[in-house]
């Protein structure tokens, strides 16, 4: 059952890969635009960048590795579908930069023991049968003092759970976001960790998307629409961030934010 369900991420990865146009692609916004607050976190946690070597797992379109390798990280783009693999290495070659690209399973890494500096990865682990096999993947691959930087959606919060019954064209059937316990289990098994959660109030803009703008959710990826049009979005999402702050505060409101953001030190 195992093999079926990778599979069916594989074809649905592939045939979104086949359908992706680069040129479209702003590398920079997927981490310092506004509505990029996940990996605005990362960067402040992850440090300084250059000469290190980076493992994007999950690496979709190259949108991370493309990032890191402009920053001066030797990168290896590692994704289950062969298709992103080589949506990442045009990517990477249309920016002017070179990674390396492979093939790989995030719950059995084909790497040595103790090889990266960072292991990075983007709205992967909610696709796998047992994120937890991944996550001990990345501890086994860094270095010592090495970073797993990862962020994730979480299960809890109603009003984005009702947007993934209706936007099953731009899901894949098997992915499970994550419970916010899964901070604990990295806390276990790495010295330190750190971090956060982000979308609360902040969600208005999905309901702007389908409730006034009347975006169909199986057309247009959300995620995606609030990082190319961060531009536009601005006002309303520092906005609102104001209030996310605020509401973060309130014990057990963490939990229902549409993603969580981790950075953990081996």
């Amino acid at each position: 059952m195992q093999n079926e369900r990778l599979k069916r991420e594989k074809q649905f990865h592939d045939a979104w890969a086949a359908a992706i146009d680069i040129e479209g692609i702003r590398v920079v916004d997927y981490f310092e635009a506004c509505t990029a607050p996940e990996n605005r976190f990362i960067l402040k946690q992850m440090g300084e960048v250059q000469g290190k070597k980076i493992l994007d797992l999950g690496c979709g379109a190259g949108e991370n590795s493309v990032y890191f390798a402009k920053k001066g990280a030797l990168c290896v783009a590692a994704d289950y579908s062969p298709g992103m693999v080589e949506v990442a290495l045009d990517l990477a070659a249309k920016n002017g930069v070179k990674i390396e690209g492979q093939t790989m399973d995030a719950s059995a890494l084909d790497c040595p023991d103790n090889s990266f500096d960072i292991v990075y990865a983007a709205n992967l682990l909610h696709h796998l049968p047992d994120p937890r096999t991944a996550i001990l993947e990345m501890h086994r691959v860094l270095k010592p003092g090495g970073k797993a930087c990862f962020w994730e959606p979480l299960k809890h919060n109603p009003i984005i759970n009702v947007y993934r019954r209706i936007a099953t064209k731009v899901r894949t059937e098997d992915e499970m976001p994550l419970d916010i316990a899964i901070v604990k289990f990295v806390e276990r098994n790495f010295s330190y960790t750190s971090y956060d959660t982000f979308w609360i109030a902040t969600l208005w803009i999905f309901l702007q998307f389908y409730l006034v703008e009347k975006i169909d959710p199986n057309k247009e990826r959300y995620w995606k629409k609030i990082i190319i049009e961060h531009q536009r979005l601005a006002p309303t999402y520092w906005r609102l961030e104001k209030w996310d702050k605020l509401l973060k505060k309130v014990p057990g409101m963490k939990r229902f934010a549409w993603n969580l953001a981790v950075v953990a030190t081996k």
